[in-house]
């Protein structure tokens, strides 16, 4: 009994192995800048102190929140779909509330083309909770693009609302010398 205990735990022990080295990297991220929610302001101020023509920092699609900073990130998808980010110090950048995280959830996206029409492929959207200092962990799936991703962006997203909060420093693979 305690013989097949042995060769039944070194046959999954192996296998593991085996298919952890069978993951396929699809893209790798390492740091991350937070968002700043005006990309422009062109023309003159008006008299009251706007400005007329601000333009949002829209990625791909996905509009801005307000100001949030993060201190670092980690992410890997890979061709089977799985992701894995690690965030540390996402918090809120402008304010009253600035260093907080504001009670929010998170969650990722990848999209992989450069040009619209872009696909989101989104872990859960209920999001995972910001802790209070702003760090975060995500361990999901994502739907992963057929003929691979050669534009790669990821964006930590808002559950609440879907804006972004970070995007991802995508980190090339043979990059670790």
């Amino acid at each position: 009994m305690f013989k097949k205990a042995i060769v039944t735990a070194a046959v999954i022990g192996m296998t593991a192995h085996v298919a952890a080295q069978d993951r396929v990297l699809l893209a790798r991220f390492d740091g991350a800048v937070g968002v700043d929610p005006v990309a422009n302001v062109a023309g003159p101020v008006n008299a009251d102190g706007t400005f007329p023509n601000v333009r949002l920092n829209t990625v791909r699609g996905v509009n801005p929140a307000g100001p949030w900073t993060i201190s670092s990130l980690k992410a890997s998808i890979y061709t089977d779909g799985r992701i894995t980010v690690k965030g540390r110090g996402l918090v809120l950048a402008a304010g009253n509330s600035i260093g907080q995280t504001a009670g929010q959830s998170v969650f990722a996206t990848l999209i992989c083309e450069p040009a619209a029409p872009f696909v989101e492929r989104s872990t859960t959207v209920t999001g995972v909770a910001l802790e209070p200092n702003g760090d975060f962990r995500i361990d999901d799936t994502v739907s992963a693009p057929a003929s691979g991703c050669a534009s790669p962006v990821l964006l930590i997203r808002a559950a609440s609302n879907g804006t972004w909060f970070a995007a991802a420093l995508p980190k090339l693979v043979d990059d670790d010398q």
